[in-house]
């Protein structure tokens, strides 16, 4: 499945409207998060995980959805639940990734 680039307007939404949902917030002047992304997008595009939507949000630009997850850094990856945080943590490890993967659809 494609990543979605959410906002705040839009972020709650998905939250609601999705069972399994995985965040990676980012800041166009990060090159962590730059390095990361085509890992990100590579696994969201695997088969076992089309029941996770996966969202990119700009954290500079969305301050309510960078609260839910209490982003600390960049790049900064989050698990949301049936619209719950969780677990949130810095940093870009496809090991971590997967782990909330995991969690998300459980």
């Amino acid at each position: 499945m494609a990543v979605v680039k959410a906002t705040d307007s839009d972020f709650s939404k998905y939250l609601n409207e999705n069972k399994s949902v995985v965040v990676k917030y980012y800041a166009d002047w990060c090159g962590a998060c730059k390095m990361f992304a085509p890992k990100y997008r590579r696994i969201s595009d695997e088969a076992e995980n089309s029941n996770v939507i996966f969202l990119e949000v700009n954290a500079e630009e969305s301050p309510e959805a960078r609260k839910l997850a209490g982003v600390s850094n960049l790049p900064f990856l989050a698990a949301f639940k049936d619209g719950n945080l969780l677990e949130g943590s810095p940093g870009s490890k496809e090991e971590f990734l997967r782990k909330l993967i995991t969690e998300a659809q459980a």
